[in-house]
């Protein structure tokens, strides 16, 4: 009877023994079952042509591939209708023009080593019936990304048209404070309204003329690539030019607050007069500072600038008082300049 029982116990601790190993294998697996993601049937992700390879290699290094957007921003350029072999052998060939503001697509590459002039030939058409060959280099400087933002770029890039606005810039300017200065009206860094804005919207867009500039001469690479696709978001760039995107963001936001400003401690009239001299400096410092940068010597000069912008605010437009009659932020005691009311 007792080993009855021992073995009847004996069984039990057995089966229970049975069952706890089930349910800790089988939780074993579920968690193994839970934590293992497989991947969606992909046999033929990794298998590359030797086309695509070559395409994939050239968008490395040029930015641009097949089905790639283009403006035609010259007055005309001549496609070669038959093949560049063609060309190379010197045999007779026909030529078709697309002119200004023409759109390209490009339905083709191809590297000709042979070609002592340039080895790389593009493809291009504006419609079924006009497309040809044209050389790479031949074509670049006569065409502009189909994009607003690269067409933006190519026209402020221009280099005649940064003499011509150099030089506009400063007459226009020149013409502005002496007229201001005449008249004894507000100029920013001289004659300023008790606002920081105005000056901090001249000082943020010398600092993006700077940052411009840097970001051709230390990295043109990423600079291409941006401009051949851009993007206002300044979280979907590199850091450098991150930075950049995000001092031009907030220089708009500077200009709505100075305008708004403005307008608040100024007439109709002065406020349209302090607008234009306000826009005469700040296109002062673009070209003054995106021309020095490319020299090195803009750094030295943003940082006396900033620091010279910063001491003209605190010492001539900073307000330290407020009329006890109408509230207005004053720079000095005496007379109000906006109720007239003596402030001793």
């Amino acid at each position: 009877m007792a080993m009855r029982q021992i073995h009847h116990i004996f069984s039990r601790q057995l089966c229970i023994l049975h069952c706890a190993s089930f349910m800790v294998l089988s939780a074993l697996c579920i968690l193994l079952t839970g934590c293992y993601h497989q991947e969606p049937e992909t046999s033929d992700a990794w298998i590359v042509t030797e086309e695509q390879m070559d395409s994939i290699s050239f968008y490395t290094t040029h930015h641009y591939t097949q089905n790639y957007n283009f403006l035609v921003t010259t007055d005309t350029l001549w496609l070669i209708v038959q093949q560049p072999s063609e060309v190379l052998s010197d045999m007779m060939v026909d030529s078709v023009a697309v002119i200004n503001n023409d759109r390209l697509v490009v339905a083709d590459i191809m590297t000709m080593p042979s070609d002592t002039i340039d080895s790389v030939w593009v493809r291009v058409a504006r419609d079924q019936e006009t497309i040809g060959w044209i050389h790479e280099q031949e074509m670049l400087p006569g065409v502009a990304p189909d994009n607003p933002i690269s067409q933006f770029i190519t026209f402020f890039s221009d280099t005649h048209l940064l003499i011509m606005l150099a030089f506009l810039a400063v007459v226009i300017a020149v013409y502005t404070i002496r007229m201001l200065h005449k008249h004894n009206a507000r100029l920013v860094h001289f004659n300023d309204i008790p606002s920081a804005y105005p000056m901090l919207l001249a000082v943020l867009v010398a600092t993006s003329a700077v940052f411009y500039s840097t970001i051709q001469l230390a990295d043109p690479d990423s600079w291409r690539h941006y401009y051949y696709h851009p993007t206002l978001n300044p979280f979907a760039v590199p850091l450098h030019l991150s930075l950049f995107l995000t001092t031009v963001w907030v220089m708009l936001l500077i200009a709505l607050a100075a305008v708004d400003d403005i307008r608040r401690h100024l007439s109709l009239t002065e406020t349209i007069l302090y607008c234009l001299g306000l826009m005469g400096i700040c296109a002062i410092d673009y070209v003054v500072f995106s021309i020095s940068t490319l020299y090195y010597i803009g750094y030295p000069l943003l940082v006396a600038y900033v620091v010279f912008a910063v001491w003209r605010y605190l010492k001539y437009g900073r307000a330290v008082y407020i009329c006890g009659h109408c509230g207005e932020k004053i720079r000095h005691k005496g007379k109000c300049p906006y109720c007239g009311t003596i402030n001793v």
